[in-house]
């Protein structure tokens, strides 16, 4: 990958606090469900491009989004983008569902979990894949997996990675308690002895290894990998599908650039969600930023995220997957694009 330095991208697209507009998005929410906001002014399209909102989290990992903004793509591609900061991965969704956002970044492991209250959601594509940049992190005073007796975890896909850690330690998950937590609160947990250990993405083990916790391994030492899809909802795709191809055409520019200069990519991050460049750079490393279509390896790991909700009864039913991921839409949607 090509690191080198390149001078600072001008910021063209308009990023959101979700703390700051979730009052008023919810109350426009009755008007904006399922339609595309066409109001243009100073954003990340040119005058007359249709207006969305993506909702997007707060780490590195979105780093594709920031980019896109930084460097005019949206514009380019014809689409006026707001990104809307979400703390976490499922909030967003939960926005999407609401009618606040038109589309989402989330993780696949995450949003299999909430199929069962939004069977409306479709995911279209892979935009990024890592085994590396979730970790698994122990506590000051715990010297191996066996002395785990409570694990901070965030619903979704650190409670999966959780889980399956412990598996692949030949421990059973009912002998552990997992702690429901928000994301930014867990190194203190951990370096307070509340819980022994958890899995999560950076910046949260780098930020437990500097309150002298002890980063074991990574996800992709016991075979689990995650996922990213750019999703959106049926109803809003029955009439908007070429706005959505719009975005998608976007972020497969925006993820090339991510991954040829992290540097750039860094920087548009922390020009957007105050992300340390240091971080991105990292999470260059680890994660594979790429826009592609779903495999039908892809579909089996599915499945199996399906059952783990079933078996661990967060769902009463297993998920339609085959209906929310949407294979071959990438294809047939961006062609000569």
């Amino acid at each position: 990958m090509n690191t080198a330095s390149r001078p600072k991208a001008r910021p063209t697209g308009r990023i959101t606090s979700s703390a700051l507009l979730s009052a008023a998005l919810f109350a426009a929410t009755a008007c904006s469900a399922g339609t595309t906001d066409t109001d243009t002014g100073a954003g990340s399209g040119g005058a007359g491009d249709p207006h969305i909102r993506i909702a997007v989290g707060v780490d590195a990992s979105y780093a594709p989004f920031f980019v896109a903004g930084a460097e005019g793509l949206w514009a380019k591609h014809g689409v006026d983008v707001d990104l809307v900061q979400f703390a976490k991965g499922g909030e967003g969704v939960d926005a999407l569902n609401a009618g606040q956002v038109q589309m989402a970044g989330n993780s696949d492991a995450t949003t299999i979990g909430l199929l069962g209250q939004n069977p409306d959601l479709r995911s279209l594509l892979v935009y990024e894949d890592s085994g590396q940049y979730l970790k698994v992190v122990l506590g000051p005073g715990v010297k191996s997996p066996a002395e785990i007796r409570k694990m901070a975890i965030v619903p979704g896909l650190s409670e999966l990675a959780a889980t399956r850690f412990l598996e692949s330690k030949d421990i059973k998950p009912g002998s552990v308690d997992f702690v429901t937590a928000d994301p930014a609160e867990i190194p203190a947990l951990t370096k307070q002895g509340d819980v022994d250990a958890y899995v999560l993405w950076e910046p949260w083990p780098s930020k437990g290894a500097e309150l002298g916790e002890r980063v074991l391994e990574t996800t992709g030492d016991y075979g689990l990998s995650y996922q990213h899809w750019l999703l959106s909802t049926s109803s809003w795709l029955k009439d908007n599908n070429g706005i959505a191809a719009k975005v998608a055409a976007a972020l497969t520019e925006a993820a090339a650039k991510t991954e040829s200069d992290p540097q750039a990519a860094a920087q548009a991050t922390k020009d957007a969600a105050k992300i340390p460049t240091a971080q991105t750079v990292n999470a260059v490393k680890e994660i594979d930023f790429a826009v592609r279509d779903f495999t039908a390896e892809d579909l089996e790991g599915y499945d199996d995220t399906a059952q783990f909700y079933l078996d661990t009864g967060k769902l009463k039913s297993r998920p339609d997957v085959s209906r929310t991921v949407q294979r071959g839409w990438l294809p047939d949607h961006t062609k000569g694009s």
